[in-house]
């Protein structure tokens, strides 16, 4: 048999074992890349990679993630809203990129709401206060403290403006009534690495991406934003039991296609993506490092129907707490 043969056999072959998803179609019919708009290292990261690997054994084809950060998440969302709608481009969407940027950079936005498809919400994820170890802060009563003894003095890292670290220390700021310093970063690699070099003060980050450096002493945990205690970290009290007891907050991942990819293939990747959510292994490595399952359908997963509805939900929820705090990009 020719090479040229064989390369045609392997790709009839390749085509006949994709899913087919209407009038005969098959998909996927090259990898499918999960743009990571946040650099490396991060929880954005972390999910998205066990989400490809995962979804490739589902699928039985390549899935790749591909990192593009800049602009607080949005330079990764423009460009898959603005690609191909064929299903092999999708967006491992955040809090930020999916509801909190629309309200803090406004007209500036390079991508509507309606320019994205809900696709499958993957996991909620809980935040941390943290505190540089050389610093005399280890509770919040001693942040608020030492901030209301000099305003504007304290920084605190994120992993860039509009990012839900960055929305939830602002909205503890106004609940507090404290001064201090944002200091945003290209996502939580950068910004745990200052923290860790005790160059910034305070940070605050999801759970799963902070861990480690919280478990190994090198950076000391004041608070979780959820509103119990982080089975990750049994010993940090929440920030409701250290004062504001109605304060809650967190974090969630999910996955976006571009407006116009075609219903079929939203469907498909709406089970597939419910199904890896649902996962053993799935839930086991990001329930280990304090992340909690999608929890929109009654049996804790997730479909595009009612992702769309979450999404809406999150826009309007985090549009006030955005216009309250003034949180905006000069």
């Amino acid at each position: 048999m020719t090479i040229a043969r064989r390369g045609v056999l392997a790709a009839l072959t390749a085509a006949l074992a994709a899913p087919r998803i209407a009038w005969g179609q098959a998909y996927p019919t090259r990898p499918i890349r999960i743009v990571v708009p946040f650099t490396p290292a991060g929880t954005t990261d972390l999910v998205a990679r066990l989400t490809a690997e995962i979804l490739g054994r589902r699928l039985n084809h390549q899935v790749v993630v591909d990192n593009r950060p800049g602009a607080s998440g949005n330079v990764g969302a423009e460009f898959v809203a603005r690609s191909e709608p064929d299903g092999h481009t999708l967006l491992l969407t955040t809090i930020g990129t999916g509801a909190i940027n629309f309200a803090v950079f406004r007209e500036r936005m390079p991508y509507r709401p309606e320019d994205l498809a809900a696709v499958a919400l993957m996991t909620r994820v809980p935040n941390v206060l943290m505190a540089a170890n050389r610093t005399n802060i280890r509770s919040l009563a001693d942040m608020v403290r030492e901030a209301r003894a000099a305003p504007g003095r304290l920084n605190y890292g994120t992993a860039g403006i509009a990012t839900s670290p960055h929305v939830v220390i602002e909205q503890l700021r106004l609940a507090t009534g404290i001064d201090i310093t944002h200091v945003p970063y290209r996502g939580s690699g950068p910004m745990l690495t200052e923290l860790v070099a005790e160059r910034i003060e305070l940070g605050m980050d999801n759970i799963p991406s902070a861990l480690p450096f919280i478990r190994d002493g090198r950076i000391r945990a004041l608070g979780v934003t959820s509103a119990r205690r982080n089975a990750s970290l049994p010993d940090v009290p929440t920030i409701a039991e250290q004062g504001l007891p109605d304060f809650e907050a967190t974090a969630w991942f999910g996955v976006l296609a571009p407006a116009a990819t075609p219903a079929p293939v939203i469907a498909l990747l709406g089970r597939e993506l419910d199904a890896v959510g649902k996962d053993p292994v799935f839930r086991e490595r990001l329930a280990a490092v304090g992340a909690d399952p999608a929890g929109l359908t009654p049996d804790g997963g997730s479909s595009p129907e009612t992702f769309a509805a979450f999404l809406r939900a999150e826009i309007a929820r985090w549009a006030d707490v955005v216009t309250r705090a003034n949180v905006r990009v000069e």
